[in-house]
């Protein structure tokens, strides 16, 4: 098969077209025949050897047909979609034509969305799902703060936030990006200085729940930016790996404060938290019908996985970019 490895930890040309050996799906798991896969940030850290050894194939998410189900659950062309499961980390990933997933971690989808569509939506759409349903038990009504909500993850909890009734506040560092985040379904921008807390307070807004994708830099002031009994759940790291300096609960964390962490890569799949928890067909449907903007910003072919990576870390996507194989 044709397959895109990681020939030696370093920046986008390190990716390398080769062939490799058709693996086999072993007891537990699916063989995917690859059609499209999102590109997703960590995949560039992983490339990079931010994350230290990892599989030679990256991709930890794509969108294809079953090739092979040892168990016989899923008939061979099955439509489905596959996330993490440790692809791209401890096992080779999607960034080729065949990958062996966990079975746990491939779900069969129905929607006659095109396979550039059905790519975009696993990775960031489940965990946005998982963060605000599971961590953040926003209820329609409430009022979500996302940070880091020009990201492909932070657009899709925006859209999937204003669809489920809340009101949103989104945040981007460029004002410019503010009419993208509206038509997203966001009802105010604030441009993130560092310093949300003061601008909550100054424009008297009171924020329930808030979603960090900026992670550990900004961590304190999104603590202080939610209200009393406000929920923080931490999805994302956007701002760096840094741990928080002298992190004290006693002085950092304002009482009555609720602060949770949704790690995807580590969990979506297990019995603790099922794929079956997020209901994909129902997304796939609502980005069908125009509700959901789950669509790609652009879409590169399987020879273009340089200028992908480039583009992803330039931050000029402007939201979720796939690559497709045929």
């Amino acid at each position: 098969m044709k397959a895109i490895v990681i020939s030696a930890h370093g920046g986008p040309e390190v990716l390398t077209v080769t062939e490799l050996p058709d693996p086999v799906a072993a007891t537990g798991e699916v063989l995917v025949r690859v059609k499209a896969f999102g590109l997703n940030h960590a995949e560039a850290y992983m490339r990079s050897g931010a994350w230290g050894p990892v599989a030679a194939v990256p991709g930890i998410e794509c969108a294809g047909l079953v090739e092979a189900d040892p168990s016989g659950e899923l008939p061979v062309g099955t439509k489905v979609v596959a996330i993490l499961g440790g692809m791209g980390r401890t096992r080779n990933g999607s960034y080729a034509e065949l990958v062996s997933v966990p079975a746990a971690n491939v779900v069969a989808v129905n929607s006659p969305l095109p396979w550039s569509d059905l790519a975009a939506v696993p990775e960031v759409y489940a965990t946005a799902y998982s963060a605000l349903h599971g961590n953040l038990a926003l209820e329609v009504g409430e009022t979500l703060l996302v940070r880091g909500a020009t990201s492909s993850l932070g657009q899709a909890a925006v859209n999937l936030a204003a669809h489920h009734g809340a009101t949103v506040l989104a945040t981007t560092r460029h004002s410019a990006h503010a009419p993208l985040l509206m038509e997203l379904g966001a009802s105010d921008v604030l441009v993130d200085d560092g310093r949300l807390a003061a601008q909550v307070e100054g424009r008297s807004l009171a924020v329930d729940a808030l979603l960090d994708i900026v992670g550990n830099t900004v961590l304190r002031d999104s603590l202080a930016a939610v209200g009393p009994r406000g929920r923080v759940c931490q999805v994302g790291f956007l701002g760096g790996f840094e741990p928080v300096k002298d992190f004290d609960p006693i002085a950092d964390l304002p009482s009555g404060v609720r602060l949770s962490f949704f790690g995807s890569a580590f969990v979506l799949g297990t019995p603790a938290f099922p794929l079956s928890d997020v209901p994909l067909d129902e997304i796939y449907a609502q980005a069908e019908a125009g509700y959901l903007r789950a669509r790609p910003t652009r879409v590169f072919r399987f020879e273009e996985i340089v200028e992908a990576h480039r583009v992803m870390e330039s931050g000029r996507a402007l939201g979720k970019m796939v690559v497709t194989l045929d």
